[in-house]
């Protein structure tokens, strides 16, 4: 109940020039256990105030949000926490060859980065997760351009990568014992005289090589990268949230996130939390026989299958960068993160979801 009250108060304003006057909303709650209240109190402002910073994140015009400034607010908004940020500027994923960042945002005067929070708890930790989410503060399409009407909610590209900052803060503000590593690369898919083209082959940080058929899925590319270097953390589980496909929205609708994974363990304890949180989640087939679909004649694997089954095609495509020994899961969240109208709260504005999902489901792994 007090995070619908939160959820509910939230608004975006800041760039009316005309001021609105915002009316004050009261609670009176009236339990008994002042104590058990208190603590709830606590937990749940918490929670509402990380979904806040998500959504916040989201709802910034991409004029504004850029790549840099995204890491600038990170390491602003972690600055007074025990969270560690780390920036990897475009000299440094040179360094590292991450290639598939670097070919993304080549296209944009606004360089490429890779935004990384760490947040390992004082106390002895039960497991260590990687969260890695999809950072495309805009997305033209590239060359493979987008119609108008496609661009016009592509701020919210880098909706994945809000959500797992938001799940951090959360972890950290309610002590979770669980050691966290954010990991986002952070890029503008723009068009210039130095876009990648459709027909190139770029090589990743791990070695392998992916045939572009499509500038417009970018968003698989860049988190190649960013699930590589996830893998070399030596994490008990990685998990990736992505706006990464509008088949995932036709499949399931706009208020429900699939859910793409080999682990049972994982797959029933998001669907548990799913519940609990009303954030929904389906989870669709992660067969190996999809890797076929991705097969390409001159590189390791294209970054496109064929119209049929594209959200999973996607998921699939970014297994190939997740060292096999570790549980992965892939969340796209392509509806649920944007405005629809399910709820009050998620009508106007994007909605920061698979920040209460994922605290919720951080817990029960506690």
């Amino acid at each position: 109940m007090l995070e619908g009250v939160y959820l509910g108060n939230y608004n975006y304003d800041k760039y009316f020039t005309k001021e609105k006057k915002q009316k004050s909303l009261g609670v009176v709650l009236e339990i008994a256990d002042a104590k058990l209240a208190g603590a709830i109190l606590k937990i749940s402002k918490n929670v509402a105030e990380s979904v806040y910073f998500s959504r916040d994140l989201v709802n910034e015009p991409a004029n504004i949000l850029t790549p840099i400034e995204f890491a600038k607010r990170v390491k602003d908004e972690f600055g007074k926490t025990s969270i560690i940020v780390k920036i990897f500027n475009e000299a440094e994923l040179k360094k590292r060859k991450m290639n598939a960042i670097l070919s993304v945002g080549k296209g944009s005067t606004n360089k490429p980065v890779m935004i990384i929070a760490h947040y390992k708890p004082k106390v002895k930790t039960s497991k260590k997760i990687c969260l890695v989410g999809k950072g495309v503060t805009y997305d033209t399409g590239g060359l493979s351009i987008k119609p108008t009407a496609g661009m016009l909610q592509m701020k919210a590209d880098m909706a994945g990568g809000a959500t797992v900052f938001g799940i951090i803060k959360a972890a950290e503000l309610n002590k979770l014992p669980i050691e966290i590593m954010a990991i986002v690369p952070a890029v503008e898919n723009s068009i210039s005289g130095n876009s990648y083209k459709p027909g190139d082959v770029i090589s990743t940080a791990s070695g392998k090589t992916i045939e572009v058929k499509d500038t417009d899925a970018e968003g698989r590319i860049v988190l190649a990268d960013a699930l590589e270097f996830a893998s070399k953390q030596k994490p008990d589980e990685i998990i990736d949230f992505a706006t990464l496909t509008g088949a995932v929205a036709v499949a399931l609708g706009l208020f429900t996130a699939g859910v793409f994974t080999k682990s049972d363990l994982i797959a029933n304890k998001i669907n548990s939390a799913s519940k609990k949180t009303y954030e929904h989640t389906w989870r669709l087939p992660f067969w190996d026989e999809f890797n076929n679909l991705l097969e390409s004649k001159i590189a390791d694997v294209s970054n496109l299958g064929p119209r049929w089954g594209g959200a999973i095609s996607a998921g699939k495509f970014l297994e190939h960068f997740v060292d096999e020994k570790i549980p992965y899961a892939h969340i796209d969240l392509a509806g649920p993160a944007l405005n629809h109208d399910l709820t009050n709260y998620t009508k106007d504005y994007c909605t920061g979801f698979g920040v209460r999902l994922i605290f919720e489901y951080l817990k029960q792994n506690n």
